[in-house]
């Protein structure tokens, strides 16, 4: 999953991004409310934690206006705030999940996998690739009724390949794919996906082609 991580404490916010890629999740950190808000209102995700005392607006706004929007994105509150007050307002303004400073990574973790499961309740939308199904809400890549083990960063590459529809992506766009917006992975690791990811693709008729200067399209063979 690519997950917004909205927290101003550096250490913590730090932990939790170490903790969730670890997982195998995207993630894009930000550290204030105000910059939080712009960057919801613009970028997609499948999930945010929201820190509720934020510099600038807090997160329970940040949470009033996502939903005012119609973003349903689920959302897990952090606080160091223990009252029931507390947590009741911010379940009642939309949050799908609350945790207590402070937590265990552990936790955290089992309470996002936990969140990511609800996905299959959603729309189901899937992109044909050649003789390949790929399916959005998982991702996951299918020929016919088999499954491919393909490692999650491929597919998640596939994805925001496939969902470009052709039009080249570029490798930082790529990058904040994989890993979250403001990552300092060198993006040369990009380049070493696309191959590997090429090579699975090849016997299906799906290739992913190097646009010079711009990034790399999908296509399929005729």
């Amino acid at each position: 999953m690519r997950i917004a991580l909205v927290e101003d404490n550096a250490g913590l916010r730090k932990g939790i991004t170490y903790c969730l890629t670890d997982e195998g999740h995207a993630v894009d950190a930000l550290e204030d409310g105000d910059a939080a808000d712009a960057f919801l209102s613009q970028e997609g995700g499948d999930l945010i934690i929201l820190d509720i005392n934020l510099p600038g607006m807090s997160g329970l706004h940040v949470l009033e206006n996502l939903r005012k929007r119609g973003d349903a994105r689920p959302v897990i509150l952090l606080t160091a705030r223990a009252s029931t007050e507390d947590r009741v307002k911010g379940l009642d303004l939309g949050a799908d999940d609350y945790l207590v400073k402070p937590f265990a990574m552990e936790e955290l973790a089992a309470r996002v996998r936990a969140l990511g499961r609800r996905k299959p309740d959603r729309v189901r939308r899937t992109r044909e690739i050649g003789p390949l199904t790929l399916d959005l809400a998982g991702p996951s890549l299918s020929h016919g009724a088999q499954m491919l083990d393909l490692p999650r960063r491929e597919v998640l590459l596939l994805t925001a390949l496939a969902e470009a529809g052709g039009t080249p992506v570029s490798k930082q766009a790529l990058l904040d794919q994989l890993y979250g917006a403001g990552s300092e992975t060198d993006d040369k690791v990009i380049e070493v996906y696309v191959s590997r990811l090429r090579k699975r693709l090849s016997r299906y008729g799906v290739r992913i082609r190097v646009i010079r200067g711009i990034g790399y399209a999908l296509g399929v063979e005729e």
